[in-house]
Parts: structure tokens; sequence; C-alpha cells
């Protein structure tokens, strides 16, 4: 479901994260990288979301498709592991002006916990 979906979408992501006492931050980021139905990974350099995951694991995933109207998905996410300039990370960077292998990357993976529609679905 989710492979297909960011295979059949483009638009605008953002990441929000809190450390662990509930300070918020969000971020652009790009499409999360599909590892299966329940699990998926997102490159991310050494920065503040990535020092929340350190002390919360737990992260939402917003995605605004382009076009008219609100229509997206939020996505909860709880981070299972991450690698550091592993080749995997370097191979996924979609980026690819200047060197890959001279920049710092970890790959994160999340659990998916919850899918709802950008409006609308639980209270």
């Amino acid at each position: 479901m989710l492979k297909e979906y960011f295979a059949d979408h483009e638009g605008t992501a953002v990441l929000s994260t809190a450390d662990a006492q509930g300070r918020v931050n969000a971020a652009i980021y790009s499409k999360p990288h599909i590892i299966g139905e329940d699990e998926i990974a997102i490159l991310m350099a050494a920065r503040l979301n990535h020092a929340n995951l350190q002390e919360n694991p737990y992260a939402v995933y917003l995605f605004l498709e382009d076009g008219p109207g609100w229509k997206g998905k939020r996505i909860y996410l709880k981070k299972s592991r991450e690698e550091r300039n592993t080749e995997l990370a370097r191979s996924l960077i979609r980026n690819k002006h200047g060197h890959p292998e001279a920049v710092d990357v970890n790959l994160v993976y999340f659990q998916v916990e919850k899918i709802l529609p950008l409006t609308g679905g639980e209270k």
C-alpha cells in the first residue's frame, strides 16, 4: 500500500519529532524508503530530528500531495533501529550531486504504527 502510494504521488513531506521533554521539531524530508508494509526508512543527517529520536522514538511523517485541496497522509512511526554511513545508506542518497561518500548519513528505520488521512480521521 505505501510503496504504491508514494510511487503514484508527489508532494511535500514533514517529519515531526519531540525530545524527552516534549519539545517539538518539524523539518522537510524526502519520500521514505519502503521496506515492508509496516516498515519504512528515512535518510537523516545528524540534526535536531535525529537527536530527538535518540531520546524519544516516536515521530509523525506528514505527506501533503501536490495539487488542489488537502490530500495526503499522516503516518505515525516508532523508531526501531538505525545504521550510520553504511553502503546501503549511501546508495539511497537521492541527490547525487557532490560526493555521497563525504556525507555523514543515518538510515533510520521505523515501524508504522498508524496511518491516517491528512485531514479528519481519529480523535
